[in-house]
Order: structure tokens, then C-alpha cells, then sequence
């Protein structure tokens, strides 16, 4: 037992590490933790044998769903809804035509039949939640307007579509006499139930929180994790998709008044990110290298024609009314990272007993680790030359937290004075701020003042506002009205 708690120990600590370099030298570090799986992996300097694809499948399953809810907890829900229209068809009819186009290119190239060959392209044809968000909210990365929630919303709600193509497929080919009709009947029970449930759990998880009246704060994140595993299972035990689900649910759990909510983020994230080392390490250690090399040539194929025609074909069809630009376009098709999700459907066919599972695990393998490889390391880049690039806004850590308690309304929110902005040498008192709103903590530079109604303000500070959300809303629309 001590073996195995110090070599769990040790991947951790290495994954830890490792994620130092992939920040100083711009790799995604998922990349880091898949190959630091392989190498501890059976053909790897580890020498652990590992080839449990149902616990592969669990564990890459739960962890999957905690990393969604941490990502719907953290998702501002005024920055999806401009873009919920367009999130919604690219995670819909933007995966069915990856997963088509895929799916045809993979018959023609590995010999595959037409049902197999769509199997692949069905597996593949999402974009990775847990990728997506990692590297986009990095360091280094900021992007234009509407994409950065695009993008997050996206990978965070068309799992759900590549999970039911993949149990569909795999229907197909084992069981022959399987209707269409049947099958479309299903896709909608189980999006309709997963937006249900999604929907009434989103709500009963700030009621509960918010009413129990723990004894411990810290049992505050045991309950949302409680909830969070229960508002997946139960959607999937009861026919719908547990992913669209708990993904939902931490949306508008996140855009509720929560107690403790800062320290909830705090630890979901932590636990997203423990998540993340584990389901790819876990995933690392399943492939064998050794089995990967004679597929290069036909998965460089297929990684090719999903990045530079699948990918793109599906964006520019799906958004081809949108408001967004050309260049706004073809950055949203290169961000189109695959990752874990790939992975773990590729188990499905292996545990169907499909006959060409074991190439499509690896074929898939392969195109995710290139997808990663190439994408993953290239998006900076790519966005500073397409112009869709942001100046970064440093993360500043206040040295005041604030955590409200059931039934306050009011937030914490910071706001920086612009240039041009009216309120530039005035002093607090003549902003003549509503009554139930506070100034809490100026930040000029590096300096911290504590306000009073004589501080004159000045250009670029960071005033901490507390506030209800439409007060805070009135606040800013003075700040930012700049001298005619």
C-alpha cells in the first residue's frame, strides 16, 4: 500500500513541476502530464503496467464532470449570453459535421466501414473542456470581444453531443436492427433530461448552501462536491446526460449569491486541476507507445483532416450568419483542442468488444496528442497574427476577501477608471455614489489607499466596489463616461 500511495505522491510532485515549465515555455500542460504518464507507463522508465480501461473509463468520467462544474462555476454568465445562440449550434451541428467529414475521411484512409469510420469521427468530433480552458485562461493568453467565452462555452457543452454519436454508433454496429428513429428519440431524452435536471439542480445547490447553516466552513465544499457528483449520476441513471447536466448546474450555481463563494472557487478550481493531472496521467499510463508508431502515418492523416478541413468546415457552416469575422473565424477553428474526452470515448468501443477498437484507441490517441502538440502550442501566437489578441489584464489579489452571507445581495467587484473617464480628479464625495454601494480599497500602482470622501481619483486606479449587481452596473456607466 505505501508503494503505491508514494508513487501516486511522486507523479503528483512531478506534475507539479512539470506545469513550471509548461508556463515558461508556452506548453500546454496537459501535453506534460500525458507524457509524464507514459513514461511512468509499462513501455516508459516507470515500468507500471496499467491496461484497466474500465477504470481508465471511470476515473477519466467523474473527473470530467468536477472539471465542468468547476468551469461552469466560474463562468460569467452576462459574458455567454451574447454568444449562447452560437455556442449552442457549434456544440450541436458543429460536432455532427466534424464527426461526419471525419468520419468519411477515416473509411477511405484505415479501410474502415462506413459505421466504423463514423465511430472514429463520432469520438473525436468534440472539442476538450478540460484543454480549452486551461490554455486559454493561462497567463499568457487574452483574446478580442465575444471569442474567450465562445470558446469556453463551446467546449464545456458539446461533450454531450460526441458522447450520444459515440453510444449511437456503437448501437449501430452491435446491434444491427437498431431504428434511426430510436436513435433520435434518445439524442432528445437525454439533452432534454440533462437540461432539466441541469437547470433544477443549478438552483437547489445555492438553496442548500445558502440554508443549512454548517457548523465548518470547510464542509461547504464537501456539500458542492456531494452535489456536483450527484447531479451527474443521477441524470445518467435516470436516462439523460450527466455531462450537460453538471456542467448547467455550475453555471447557474456560480451566477447565484453563494455564501463562501470565494473560497468554493477557490477549491473547486484546486480539485479541477487535481482532476485534470489525473485523468491524463491515468490516460498516459493506459497507451502503449509501441502500438502508436506504426499508426503515425494514417493518424497524421486523420489529424491533418480534422484540423485543416473538418474543423474549419464546421465552423464556417455553423457561423456562416454570426457577426463574427473572417479572422474571428478562423482562430475559433484552430482552437478546436481535443484532449481527455476523445480518450475516454475511445474506451467505449474496447468495452463493446468492437472488433477495430483497439486501432481506433490508438488512431485517437495519436490525433490527440497532435492536436495538443500543435494547436495547444501555437494558439498565442496564432492569435496575435490573425489580430484577434488582447492586452493582458494582470489577476491583482486584494488583501481583503469578502464572503457574504445568505441573504446579502452584495458583491465585491472591481472596477478600473479608464482614460478620459469624467470622474478623473474628482473626489469620492462629488461622485455622489448611491446609498447602498461602498468604496471599499483604492489601488493606484502598487500603492493601497483606503478611501474616504476627500481622495481624489485618478486615471487607471482600481476601485473595489461593494454593491448589488445593478448598483455596481450604475457605478460603471459613470466611470466610463469619458469627457465629451
Amino acid at each position: 500500500m505505501e508503494t503505491y500511495i508514494i508513487i501516486t505522491s511522486l507523479l503528483l510532485l512531478l506534475s507539479i513541476l512539470a506545469s513550471k515549465i509548461s508556463d515558461r515555455f508556452g506548453i500546454p500542460a496537459l501535453l506534460v502530464f500525458l507524457i509524464l504518464g507514459m513514461l511512468a507507463g509499462s513501455e516508459g522508465i516507470g515500468g507500471i503496467y496499467f491496461d484497466n480501461h474500465t477504470l481508465a473509463q471511470s476515473v477519466g468520467v467523474v473527473a470530467l464532470s468536477l472539471i465542468l462544474f468547476s468551469s461552469g462555476l466560474s463562468t460569467q454568465w452576462q459574458s455567454v449570453r451574447p454568444i449562447f445562440a452560437w455556442g449552442f449550434i457549434l456544440s450541436t451541428f458543429g460536432v455532427i459535421i466534424t464527426a461526419l467529414v471525419v468520419g468519411l475521411f477515416a473509411t477511405m484512409v484505415l479501410g474502415f466501414t462506413l459505421k466504423e469510420g463514423l465511430l472514429l469521427g463520432a469520438i473525436v468530433s468534440s472539442t476538450d473542456a478540460a484543454a480549452v480552458f486551461s490554455i486559454l485562461r493561462s497567463k499568457g493568453i487574452s483574446l478580442k470581444g465575444r471569442l474567450r467565452p465562445l470558446l469556453e462555452f463551446e467546449s464545456g457543452s458539446n461533450d454531450p453531443m460526441a458522447v450520444l454519436l459515440t453510444i449511437g454508433m456503437i448501437q449501430v454496429i452491435t446491434q444491427p436492427d437498431a431504428s434511426l428513429p430510436g436513435s433520435i428519440r434518445l439524442f432528445f431524452l437525454q439533452m432534454s433530461l440533462g437540461v432539466l435536471f441541469g437547470y433544477v439542480m443549478g438552483w437547489c445547490i445555492p438553496f442548500l448552501v445558502n440554508r443549512l447553516k454548517l457548523g465548518y466552513e470547510g464542509l461547504y465544499t464537501v456539500l458542492t462536491l456531494a452535489l456536483a457528483l450527484f447531479t451527474y449520476s443521477l441524470t445518467n441513471m435516470l436516462g439523460g446526460n450527466g455531462f450537460l447536466a453538471v456542467y448547467l448546474a455550475g453555471i447557474i450555481a456560480g451566477n447565484s449569491s453563494l455564501i463562501h463563494k470565494r473560497s468554493l472557487l477557490h477549491f473547486h478550481d484546486g480539485l479541477a486541476w487535481l482532476m485534470q493531472i489525473t485523468m491524463f496521467l491515468t490516460l498516459g499510463l493506459l497507451v502503449f507507445p509501441s502500438h502508436l508508431v506504426p499508426l503515425m502515418g494514417v493518424s497524421l492523416l486523420i489529424a491533418a483532416c480534422l484540423m485543416f478541413v473538418a474543423r474549419p468546415l464546421a465552423i464556417f457552416l455553423s457561423l456562416l450568419p454570426s457577426p463574427f469575422t473572417l479572422r474571428e473565424k478562423t482562430f475559433i477553428s484552430w482552437v478546436g483542442l481535443r484532449g481527455s474526452v476523445p480518450i475516454i470515448l475511445a474506451t467505449f468501443p474496447l468495452l463493446a468488444g468492437i472488433p477495430q477498437a483497439e486501432m481506433i484507441f490508438n488512431v485517437i490517441f495519436f490525433v490527440v496528442l497532435t492536436s495538443v502538440i500543435l494547436q495547444g502550442t501555437s494558439i498565442q501566437r496564432v492569435a496575435k497574427w490573425l489580430g484577434v489578441d488582447a492586452p493582458l489584464q494582470e489577476q491583482r489579489i486584494y488583501p481583503i476577501e469578502f464572503n457574504p452571507d445568505s441573504g446579502f445581495k452584495s458583491e465585491l467587484n472591481d472596477l478600473i477608471i479608464p482614460a478620459g473617464s469624467k470622474v478623473v480628479g474628482k473626489k469620492l464625495v462629488e461622485l455622489r455614489l448611491p446609498p447602498n454601494s461602498l468604496i471599499v480599497l483604492i489601488v493606484r500602482g502598487k500603492e493601497y489607499i483606503l478611501p474616504s470622501g476627500a481622495t481624489s481619483l485618478a486615471e487607471g486606479d482600481t476601485l473595489l466596489i461593494l454593491a448589488d449587481r445593478d448598483v455596481f452596473a450604475r457605478i460603471a456607466s459613470v466611470v466610463n463616461t469619458k469627457v465629451p
